[in-house]
């Protein structure tokens, strides 16, 4: 009896998530175009004009988000001159990767170097935040020909003690895992979301309606959130095999990280991150968290304006 009633509990859960899958993505449709590449299919929202002078931005969202949050207000802000490429990262919000192990910065640094390509996109601005620290620290590693600058922020660069969370490593355990992530995931999730993102904004106060306006229910979907918990259990091992080689990052960075951070230390990061490639310049700000493209848009903006002027010239010599 007990068996039938758990079992009966787990089908409901599992028709309840997929009618939630069904009313996220009616909610929040794919704004961009699908550019297809090796291991997967890349959303790409590209806005601004196509003709601006410099190089294009190319912006990267984190963990458990997608393109929106890079979006909303910075993205949004610099499209009004330059072109802005937003992409949700492989298996995030509307982009895809045929193998959910496809996790490493080294493998979706690949990806979107051959979707730019396909846009006709040489040479970038990379606009970076938290778990894809890693991954524009890789891209300029692989791709050095494509990171004209490298914008930081609040980067995920080095390992660090412990672990990503004891419910990441059960999402990320094969048929575990996908049990409780076609079951239980959404529902609960729908509940914990909006609590959860606050906690990220701390010390400052989330906007109101983020959690909708940035579509982060998308993350709730099954596959999605397999694939980033595979993403946050295989990031400490991969930022310990490329931290030794960010000496060799010739392109200008500018970090912009917070002090009262507590998602990723600044102290484990950034600093060291600064102290390791040669061409680094550090922001650190006092009394702000993790969200620094919410919490400070205007100095972000503004720092992206300052790298562009400083590399446009050397950008527009290469092209000719």
């Amino acid at each position: 009896m007990a068996v039938v009633i758990v079992v009966t509990a787990l089908a409901v859960l599992a028709l309840v998530t997929q009618v939630g899958v069904f009313f996220a993505e009616r909610a929040h449709p794919a704004r961009g175009r699908m550019i297809e590449v090796v291991g997967g299919a890349l959303h790409i929202l590209d806005i601004g004009p196509r003709d601006a002078a410099g190089p294009p931005v190319v912006m990267l969202h984190g963990a458990s988000s997608n393109l929106e949050v890079m979006r909303q207000p910075v993205g949004q802000l610099l499209a009004g001159k330059r072109r802005v490429i937003l992409i949700d990262r492989p298996g995030h919000g509307w982009s895809t990767r045929a193998r959910l192990e496809d996790s490493t910065p080294e493998i979706q640094a690949r990806m979107i170097e051959e979707a730019l390509a396909k846009l006709g996109v040489s040479k970038a601005i990379f606009v970076v935040h938290s778990w894809a620290g890693a991954l524009g620290a890789r891209i300029a590693l692989d791709y050095p020909q494509s990171v004209a600058g490298l914008v930081m922020l609040a980067p995920v660069a080095y390992p660090w003690p412990g672990g990503v969370g004891s419910y990441n490593r059960l999402i990320a355990t094969p048929v575990i895992g996908p049990l409780f992530a076609y079951t239980i995931t959404l529902p609960l999730g729908l509940f914990l979301a909006d609590s959860g993102a606050r906690g990220v904004f701390l010390p400052q106060t989330m906007p109101d309606g983020f959690v909708k306006n940035t579509a982060t229910p998308l993350l709730l979907r099954p596959r999605e959130f397999i694939a980033n918990a595979r993403d946050l259990v295989t990031l400490k091992a991969a930022v310990t095999e490329q931290a030794p080689r960010y000496g060799e990052i010739k392109a200008p960075v500018t970090i912009i990280t917070g002090e009262a951070d507590k998602t990723v230390s600044t102290d484990r990061h950034s600093r060291p991150f600064a102290a390791a490639a040669p061409n680094v310049k550090l922001i650190v700000l006092p009394d702000v968290g993790h969200m620094i493209q919410h919490a400070v848009p205007d100095l972000v903006v503004a720092e992206i304006e300052a790298m562009i002027g400083a590399v446009a010239p050397s950008v527009a010599a290469s092209a000719r």
